[in-house]
């Protein structure tokens, strides 16, 4: 059988992969709510929910 190989974005976020989601947020030391708005604010780009952190 042959998979699909998943292709990852370097400067997006998956925010299905519970991995990338939880090492995001632990590297940006938000709680679950605060990460959750900053997310509805700036959307999936990392460089932008960094930025948006950073604010708050």
């Amino acid at each position: 059988m042959n998979k699909r190989r998943q292709t990852y974005s370097r400067n997006s976020l998956d925010l299905r992969d519970k991995v990338q989601v939880k090492v995001l947020r632990k590297r940006l030391k938000v709680s679950d709510q605060q990460f959750a708005s900053i997310v509805r604010k700036s959307g999936p780009s990392i460089a932008a929910i960094t930025k948006e952190a950073k604010v708050t």
